[in-house]
């Protein structure tokens, strides 16, 4: 078996056209999954706006091998609540933990933050997904259709209890 290196970090912009690629592969089939046809906006992400996006969010990336296989944003809000977006993982490297480990590394940033709450949107279709999240401690807060189909809001609450039992989740991925 090949000996694989699994690296979550922050993002640099160096990283910006491998996640684009990313972006555009993983909103495809989020979009095809979804049964979405209008344009997602996610598809078409410039260098200038993804540059904006590692000064101004945190982005973390899962690196194999040197290369770019999943990625994430969060926005941090004043209110100490916190925004998800454009979570994703080529599709030859899901279901193998990668998300897992990205998302065990926004609990532990949310959690050294004093993040409340973290929100994201996901199209309710997906029940993949749904599933996914409420695995990792989401609800489905509300749900919408303003951008032509039906999205859930999601919400995972922190609490200071609870960051102490989880800074340390087991960081598993099988590739």
């Amino acid at each position: 078996m090949e000996k694989v290196h699994l690296v979550v970090r922050k993002a640099v912009d160096e990283d910006i056209p491998q996640i684009q690629e990313l972006s555009k592969q993983a909103f495809t089939m989020y979009a095809e999954g979804a049964g979405i046809t209008a344009i997602v906006g996610e598809l078409d992400e410039t260098y200038e706006y993804l540059k904006g996006e590692i000064d101004n969010k945190l982005v973390f990336v899962a690196v194999v091998n040197e290369m770019i296989v999943g990625s994430v944003r969060v926005e941090l809000n004043e209110d100490k609540t916190a925004y998800l977006s454009r979570f994703g993982v080529k599709a030859e490297y899901q279901s193998k933990g990668i998300g897992q480990i990205l998302m065990n590394e926004v609990d532990h940033s949310m959690q050294e933050l004093g993040i409340y709450r973290l929100y994201l949107h996901t199209a309710s279709r997906m029940l993949s997904l749904v599933r996914f999240y409420y695995g990792r401690g989401f609800y489905i807060e509300s749900t919408m259709k303003n951008k032509g189909y039906i999205r859930a809001l999601l919400c995972k609450e922190y609490e200071a209890a609870a960051a102490a039992s989880n800074a340390d989740c087991e960081n598993l991925a099988i590739i």
